[in-house]
């Protein structure tokens, strides 16, 4: 019963993979996993049911193989290094076609948003706990929203996987971008203790400055 179960959630990801979210129907998945399409109803109740089953099955299964070399990283410029290994790797094994399905799947059929934001959730509690140790000891410690920013990094994440797809030159110049800013970080990590009380100071009066011009 738990290899059925299992070939019908990676017959799922296949499907989402390479016939979308419009072509995920029981009978395309089971035909894809090899079994009788009643299975899907006795194990699963529905096809949605087991569209968010199989992301979150898939979700748990890449982020695991990432989970040492995330724990590993110690600056922002080897975080960007392991998001261009991820971004190679999750593309090449669809893994972001999956979850671009379901985003798009959310739109039109709300009740799968709430799996899908899970699935994504797993590589955000990831990304927040390097984003959390790495900058710890910088000047942006206590201006930076690092729960918000790993929710925008991931986001970001998931938009240059698909603008590949259309602009590959342009996908590459954003990661060079990234990489830049990683260069002006590790320049704040290497200011002696008055500069980057300085650059403190700086970032506490434009906080001010911007909360004041807020309606």
């Amino acid at each position: 019963m738990g290899d059925t179960r299992t070939k019908l959630l990676d017959g799922a990801l296949e499907t989402l993979r390479t016939q979308g979210i419009a072509g995920a129907s029981a009978r395309s998945i089971a035909t894809t996993a090899g079994v009788n399409q009643a299975l899907v109803f006795y194990h699963f109740g529905s096809v949605d049911d087991l569209l968010t089953a199989a992301l979150r099955h898939g979700a748990e299964q890449r982020v695991a193989v990432y989970r040492e070399r995330f724990a590993s990283v110690g600056s922002l410029r080897e975080l960007l290094d392991l998001g261009r290994t991820l971004h190679a790797e999750e593309r090449a094994a669809g893994s972001v076609a999956v979850l671009a399905q379901m985003l798009a799947g959310s739109q039109s059929a709300p009740q799968l948003a709430p799996a899908t934001a899970a699935g994504l959730g797993l590589w955000v509690a990831e990304v927040e706990e390097v984003l959390g140790r790495v900058l710890a000891e910088t000047p942006l410690a206590e201006f930076v929203d690092v729960a918000g920013l790993a929710r925008a990094t991931s986001a970001a994440f998931v938009g240059l996987e698909l603008y590949e797809g259309v602009d590959s030159e342009g996908t590459e110049r954003a990661f060079d971008a990234l990489e830049q800013l990683a260069v002006l970080m590790t320049a704040l990590e290497d200011m002696g203790p008055v500069a980057r009380r300085a650059v403190r100071s700086r970032l506490r009066r434009a906080g001010g400055s911007a909360r004041s011009a807020s309606p």
